[in-house]
């Protein structure tokens, strides 16, 4: 905890002063919904994921395995999935780490929320460098280009290197491109039709009351 706000300190004070922004107004968000458009090796992922602090997570496919619904709760440590839709036969109980269910960068369910994701770029960070690449434009929207590489050698969550375009309203990640040690891609993340703080359903994260 020391070091991770030593290094927030030191982000703050560089350049890099956005990236420790959008960290810490990260700790004020407790509710989010967004579009993942994931793309990888093997294709690519269309799904609409919700998020509760302090870690419930709904995922409801869209592409591949359209109408499975998938949550996690951190209070059981399980994730619940039903391949034809929340609250219908068959549901299955899994640990998050179990195979079938990570992605295929071989991310877990309790590790995918955007929090996540900042703590494994702090992680990098420890050791490693970053640079501010500029603004770019995403669909309209305007967003500042960040680099983080690891030190040579260095992967966390098997990832090396990220990409990271934060949006400068939101301070949310529009992009983010992981990379491994030998600086190929692993997955591409776009978040389409992001919605902070929105009043989340209980049944969102409990479909058995839907």
């Amino acid at each position: 905890m020391l070091a991770a706000l030593m290094l927030t300190a030191a982000l703050t004070a560089t350049r890099l002063a956005p990236l420790a922004s959008a960290i810490e107004h990260y700790r004020t968000v407790e509710t989010y919904q967004v579009t993942l458009r994931t793309a990888h090796a093997d294709g690519e992922d269309l799904i609409r994921y919700y998020y509760r602090k302090p870690g419930f997570v709904r995922m409801e496919f869209i592409r591949p395995h359209a109408g499975a619904v998938l949550v996690y709760s951190p209070l059981t440590q399980r994730v619940s999935v039903w391949p034809l839709g929340a609250g219908r036969f068959p549901e299955l109980s899994l640990s998050p780490h179990n195979p079938l269910i990570r992605s295929p960068g071989g991310q877990s369910v309790d590790k995918s929320d955007v929090g996540s994701l900042f703590e494994n770029v702090r992680a990098l960070l420890e050791q490693g460098t970053a640079e501010v690449l500029g603004e770019a434009h995403l669909d309209g929207r305007t967003a500042l280009h960040l680099v983080v590489t690891g030190a040579p050698g260095q992967a966390v969550a098997g990832v090396h290197r990220y990409e990271l375009w934060l949006d400068t309203a939101t301070q949310f990640p529009l992009k983010v491109i992981s990379r491994d040690p030998e600086d190929a891609i692993i997955e591409t993340v776009m978040m389409d039709a992001l919605e902070i703080n929105a009043p989340l359903a209980e049944t969102l994260f409990n479909p058995e009351r839907e």
